[in-house]
């Protein structure tokens, strides 16, 4: 296809159709909680897969097709995210799988900038967990409304009245069920769908690798024996009602309620509700603020802008992909848009739609949706790209590291494959790099949150890039951004020394926060920054 040099004629009420027709939305909880389970199972029954891969737990995590390195297939997390489009009702739902793991929090972050709700996985069995209450922090620091799926009810686990109460007190949120389940936790018969009024009876099909038989009931026709769990469902539920309210949409999109779902995704229990529910209820794309707060209306001209950068996808190809969230316009394969940047125009000829290792080409896509461009070496995390009217949309802020640790290329002959691994995984976001003179570009320093970002970086530079490398970790456990206005910077102080990230900025990093404080005595002309995003993870 011949590439465009103008961008195609706006149709605006196209555009207002086509995002009205999208919810895209990221799936955040504490790891394994079921976060790619439910992914698949939405998949499965939006009939975008045929079998859904997990039907037996972690056993059998290396089919699910959203986790695509091998140490997620090895260890059953997810540590990259996926984006995935599906139609349902003739609604375009573009899922966005985040990281599970704490350690990739940063990355969850990016996710969570480009989407406009989230589902909230809990574990019956084990309620809030940490990472669940770090992320929907997040959430309410950018007011995004979340629906709640109360998961796993197909296992022993918590009573659904007190989950409820859980719910409200730690996410501050009126929570207002519109799914309830018949039987306790461990003996999922069923579900009253309190928006439909109706009472459905759930059978697993092959052992959950197809959408579950759901089988209408007439609670009051039931044998008294067998009426007893659907009794007390009718009856829990309506506790809840009387003493938290109807469901009000104006409420939810404000983040100030929340519905709730009751779900067991590996047996497709209570899915086909959720998707339901993510049409009617969900948010489409609205106007988007920039970074000069003015919201960039859905129809204008198109724009984006870039939460994730990934290599490694296809190692036959040594391909690149930056994940673009269309905010308005139009987007055409071929066309030519402007990194706001760098000021340079970017060719969008290879543009896909990516689920692991799996893609198909993207000829158009509305606001709301996922793009992947191909080859986009150029483009970093947090680019604004837009056509015809400039637009700027405001930062996905780094996040503070707290692990360092050398890197060094175990074969010196390797040092060519072990450098341009190193610029990838910094170009990506996996690590922070920091290098000095001092040092040498042979052995730059690691900075990442979790520790497992360190073990996903080495065996990407021994797979990918051929390159086994060691790392030696190092004792600080703080870094702070050195102001550029700085005079008198040092390479080197008592208990830390000065590196420059590939951005160009100036990061002092030290043994602990005592440091800092004797640092700022002794060296007074040097101003020190934070670094790190607006919510404390």
């Amino acid at each position: 296809m011949a590439l465009l040099t103008e961008s195609p004629v706006l149709d605006a009420d196209a555009v207002r159709r086509e995002a009205g027709r999208r919810r895209t939305f990221a799936v955040i909880s504490h790891p394994d909680a079921g976060k790619s389970t439910l992914t698949e199972a939405l998949a499965l029954l939006a009939r975008a897969i045929q079998d859904a891969g997990v039907t037996h737990g972690k056993s059998s995590r290396h089919a699910t097709v959203s986790d695509w390195m091998g140490i997620e297939q090895e260890r059953g997390i997810s540590i990259s995210s996926a984006a995935l489009q599906l139609t349902y009702r003739d609604t375009i739902l573009n899922v966005v799988d985040t990281p599970g793991h704490a350690d990739f929090s940063e990355d969850t972050y990016r996710v969570l900038a480009a989407v406009d709700s989230a589902v909230m996985l809990i574990d019956a069995a084990k309620g809030f967990e940490p990472q669940t209450v770090k992320l929907l922090a997040v959430c309410k620091a950018r007011n995004i409304p979340i629906i709640t799926v109360i998961n796993k009810w197909d296992r022993p686990g918590l009573d659904a009245l007190g989950l409820i109460d859980d719910v409200g007190e730690r996410t501050g949120m009126t929570p207002v069920p519109l799914t309830w389940p018949a039987g306790i936790a461990g003996h999922f018969q069923g579900l009253l769908d309190l928006r439909a009024q109706r009472s459905i009876a759930l059978e697993a099909v092959d052992a959950g690798a197809q959408a579950a038989a759901e089988t209408e009931v007439d609670i009051d026709a039931l044998d008294p024996r067998d009426a007893g769990p659907w009794l007390e469902a009718r009856e829990e539920s309506g506790l809840v009602e009387s003493s938290n309210g109807s469901f009000d949409r104006e409420e939810f999109e404000a983040a100030r309620q929340t519905p709730v779902l009751f779900a067991a995704a590996a047996k497709n229990f209570g899915v086909s509700q959720l998707l339901d529910i993510l049409v009617d209820v969900a948010p489409s794309p609205s106007p988007r603020p920039s970074r000069e707060d003015e919201p960039r209306p859905i129809e204008a001209p198109m724009s984006g802008f870039v939460f994730k950068v990934q290599a490694g996808q296809d190692s036959a190809h040594r391909d690149h992909i930056a994940y673009l969230r269309i905010c308005s316009g139009t987007f055409e394969r071929g066309m030519v848009i402007t990194n706001q940047r760098t000021g340079k125009p970017f060719a969008t000829k290879y543009a896909h739609r990516v689920l692991g290792r799996s893609r198909e080409v993207v000829d158009t896509a509305w606001p709301g949706d996922v793009v992947g461009l191909v080859n986009a070496t150029s483009l970093r995390v947090g680019d604004s790209l837009f056509a015809e009217e400039p637009v700027q949309f405001p930062d996905i802020p780094r996040f503070s590291p707290e692990l360092f640790a050398v890197a060094r290329a175990k074969d010196p002959g390797r040092y060519k494959q072990f450098r341009r691994g190193i610029e990838q995984l910094e170009h990506e976001g996996v690590v922070q790099v920091l290098r000095s003179d001092l040092r040498g570009d042979q052995a730059p320093v690691l900075a990442a949150v979790g520790a497992l970002q360190f073990e996903v970086a080495a065996q990407r530079l021994g797979t990918e890039f051929n390159a086994p490398t060691s790392l030696d970790n190092l004792s600080y456990t703080l870094a702070m951004r050195v102001a550029p206005e700085s005079q008198g910077v040092p390479e080197t102080f008592r208990g830390g020394e000065i590196m420059v990230r590939a951005d160009g900025e100036k990061v002092a990093v030290f043994g602990d926060k005592w440091k800092v404080g004797h640092f700022r005595k002794d060296y007074p002309d040097v101003v020190l920054e934070p670094i790190g995003a607006a919510v404390d993870l």
